[in-house]
């Protein structure tokens, strides 16, 4: 991957594909399976990796290297491989790097279908795995085995936001040869950089914060380029690739990646301001406040608490349906990082397969509501769910 001469905000918006001979300003769509060679000489060379020519849109695409190429330089990483959805990117971060025989290391606090991944299907593939409390980052070291190969976090954590001193991984990683692997979706590579802290590789789901406005699906991993090299090995040849007008989408979304998450940002502070101490609630949750467990970590890794905002309601799971029930404005979906802000109840819907037990070792309780604010007028979004925790006690 070329280095780019600018500053991360900058590339996310200069980087383009080379033009055409039409000169344009934009980047057009290369909607094509294949690509053309002018002689057999010049295909040979491009199968036999001889030039960085096109092959096939599954291998790669000019707007799917470009997407890459952005993201490389937001999280300062050396290569990157974008696909079709965050899920795949995270499958394909795991069985690229790991192999029958080898201990996958992650955080218990993760979402839910990667909790999936990890009990349902690496152990089909002889895949061990082992949970450790993200609360309790001093017992990590001990849980390393000799067949451990890495070690996965989501941080902030999904619902929960819980957060992780991602440098204090990283230094055990390196100490024992462990790959360490970064979920940075909840933060965008705009408001931490895992790379930077000592990860090995990040992974995202472009669906979120990346796209920013609820229409396509992506994935992407980007880290070191020995890693990298071997999720495009695997990638190349069991077909995860991202569509190149998905790719186009969000290669024009990262262009205000860095505003958009300043409004989210802000909205979000005030809303967690303006709720806590409300009687109706538990508890409220937001790395900036604080009232959060880590919030000195969040304050030293990040430079904003990001979008999402948690709290518990008191009724639990009744008041949660009449609270949902009474929402005027935002949406109720499973999506988060969306232009429109949005409610969920993760312990029955993006934590459902979980159980009571294992929902609650992960701090989703029955009355925990997510809220990923969007961009609509701050005080639009709290008059809203003010409205709603009202009509629901």
């Amino acid at each position: 991957m070329e280095k780019d001469q600018y500053r991360p905000e900058t590339n996310a918006i200069r980087i383009q594909t080379e033009k055409t001979w039409q000169m344009e300003h934009s980047t057009p769509l290369f909607l094509t399976s294949s690509f053309t060679y002018d002689n057999a000489e010049e295909m040979r060379a491009t199968f036999a990796d001889e030039t960085d020519n096109n092959i096939y849109s599954r291998f790669s695409n000019p707007n799917v290297d470009e997407f890459v190429r952005k993201v490389c330089s937001l999280e300062l990483a050396e290569d990157g491989y974008a696909t079709a959805s965050g899920m795949s990117a995270i499958f394909a971060s795991f069985m690229a790097l790991m192999k029958a025989g080898d201990h996958l290391l992650s955080a218990s606090s993760i979402f839910g279908s990667t909790h999936t991944i990890i009990t349902k299907f690496l152990p089909k593939w002889g895949i061990d795995y082992t949970y450790f409390d993200i609360n309790k980052p001093e017992t990590v070291e001990a849980l390393i085995k000799p067949n451990t190969k890495m070690m996965f976090v989501e941080t902030p954590s999904n619902p929960g936001l819980e957060i992780v001193d991602i440098s204090l991984l990283a230094k055990i990683c390196d100490k024992h040869g462990v790959i360490l692997n970064v979920d940075n979706c909840f933060a965008s590579p705009v408001l931490q950089k895992p790379i930077a802290l000592g990860a090995h590789i990040v992974t995202h789901s472009a669906t979120k914060w990346m796209d920013g406005q609820g229409r396509v699906l992506g994935g992407v991993v980007v880290g070191r380029k020995d890693l990298i090299k071997e999720i495009h090995t695997f990638c190349r040849s069991t077909g995860p690739a991202m569509s190149p007008f998905n790719a186009w989408v969000l290669s024009k979304s990262l262009e205000t990646l860095h505003i958009r998450m300043a409004r989210h940002c802000e909205s979000a502070l005030a809303l967690a301001k303006a709720l806590e101490g409300n009687p109706l609630l538990q508890w409220v949750k937001y790395p900036m406040l604080a009232s959060h467990p880590q919030h000195e970590i969040a304050k030293a890794q990040m430079t904003a608490g990001g979008g999402i905002v948690c709290f518990e309601l008191k009724g639990g799971l009744a008041q949660g349906t009449r609270f949902l029930d009474a929402l005027k404005m935002l949406t109720l979906t499973a999506n988060l990082g969306d232009s429109r802000s949005i409610a969920s109840h993760p312990a029955s819907t993006t934590h459902a397969k979980l159980s009571n037990e294992e929902r609650l070792k992960v701090g989703i309780t029955p009355g925990m509501i997510r809220i990923s604010v969007g961009l609509e007028n701050a005080q639009d979004i709290i008059d809203d769910i003010n409205q709603a925790l009202e009509i629901s006690k």
